[in-house]
């Protein structure tokens, strides 16, 4: 009942259509793993709850795989309801094209402005002063998630900080174990790469780089260090040879493997699976070294449709997305932070507190679909891909990233 008072009022207050709602909407998106699953239903079951219809169009593989079909099927003339993109540049050229419904009166109406933290989310959603999506989370990828019973298994202490996780890999290996767990996806290998660059290089030399432009530290010893590091890491993940960075995930929650290298929604798999955060995992924000988010997140993007229930349908999911009560409901399955800092999180365990203490001070960085544009992120997970899958030196990788950023320049 207090979802449908909350989204009844909601509508109201931007003026919409609300002569019993019950309208279905299509939403698309790459949530499948289980974590990822519990998660959505919440924002199914409370968009339910004001008597419109959620219909889930989930697409598994992931986001390399799902944004290609969302896109074609937007820009073909058969759009969904909303869609999950991660903001920044993924979905600039759909709303350049005016294919995209703005949210600006939702925005405003709500008081978004006032509300989601840090601004750099909502700014993310905005185009030319106009407001085009709704921020739902924050994400960072830049995590270590470390298996107590390995090490447990392996006789060591659980360790500390990356350069730690890293000493420990021959004892980990010589109790049957694999150091470190990747899946074979381009993104995961990319991801990687960005978790140890602010790790080693430190958060001043990643804003130099990827804020600043400067190809001179780009192509430094401090960057030259970092890709040392990605060898170690290559090293390490050798014998992993699963495909899914939830299947990675599942070889730490086993015991199987000493770490893996992922976003905060690794926190959704262990807690489906019954883990207790800092008893039988281990967080490190940052990889231990440097502490820090990214403050990258997934918002829902509502493609133009001609029919004006739709529309207001859209309008009031947008704004449930960013209401207290689902931001709270779906962060506490997601594994993610809350867009806004006038919720109640009592409940978040160990790891989600360590992502609020860092939120709250201010180590915070953009991610890199936000400062470069998707070209040299492809670029970039090709050879992630290319160097994982090869003996390639990491000074030539080195050389040939530099090179990938010059063309986005």
């Amino acid at each position: 009942m207090k979802n449908l008072k909350l989204v009844t009022a909601l509508a109201a207050s931007v003026a919409l259509p609300s002569a019993g709602f019950a309208t279905e909407l299509e939403v698309t998106h790459w949530w499948t793993s289980g974590g990822e699953a519990a998660a959505v239903a919440e924002l199914a079951k409370a968009f339910d709850a004001g008597g419109d219809k959620w219909v889930d169009g989930a697409i598994a593989g992931g986001g390399s795989t799902a944004r290609p079909i969302m896109i074609s099927r937007i820009t073909g003339g058969d759009p969904m309801g909303a869609t999950q993109f991660n903001h920044g540049q993924q979905a600039l050229e759909l709303v350049e094209a005016g294919l995209m419904l703005d949210l600006t009166d939702v925005a405003e109406a709500e008081g978004w402005k006032e509300k989601v933290f840090p601004p750099s989310l909502l700014e993310a959603c905005t185009v030319d002063g106009r407001i085009y999506c709704a921020p739902v989370n924050i994400h960072s990828p830049e995590w270590l998630w470390l298996s107590n019973k390995a090490y447990a298994d392996a006789g060591i202490p659980v360790p500390t900080n990356w350069n730690e996780f890293v000493a420990s890999a021959p004892q980990l290996e010589a109790a049957g174990k694999i150091p470190l767990a990747l899946g074979n996806q381009a993104w995961q290998s990319n991801l990687a790469f960005g978790a140890i660059t602010v790790a080693v290089a430190g958060l001043d030399i990643w804003k130099q780089v990827n804020v600043e432009k400067n190809m001179d530290v780009a192509a430094g010893p401090e960057m030259a260090a970092v890709f040392a590091a990605v060898g170690d890491a290559r090293k390490l993940a050798a014998k992993s040879t699963v495909q899914d960075w939830n299947q990675a995930t599942n070889l730490v929650l086993t015991g199987e493997a000493g770490g893996q290298i992922m976003g905060d929604w690794a926190q959704g798999e262990f807690q489906v699976a019954g883990k207790v955060a800092g008893t039988d995992y281990t967080c490190l924000p940052g990889l231990g070294l440097n502490a820090y988010l990214s403050t990258g997140c997934d918002a829902f993007y509502f493609p133009k449709n001609d029919d004006p229930e739709i529309e207001a349908a859209q309008k009031r999911l947008a704004a449930l997305l960013v209401s207290p009560e689902v931001q709270v409901a779906f962060n506490l399955k997601k594994g993610s932070l809350p867009i806004r800092g006038d919720v109640d999180l009592a409940a978040a365990n160990d790891c989600m507190k360590k992502g609020l203490e860092v939120l709250a001070g201010g180590n915070l960085l953009p991610t890199g679909d936000m400062t470069w544009s998707p070209d040299v992120v492809k670029q970039n997970e090709d050879l992630m891909v290319e160097f994982f899958k090869s003996d390639m030196a990491p000074e030539a990788a080195h050389a040939q990233w530099v090179e990938n950023l010059k063309s986005g320049l």
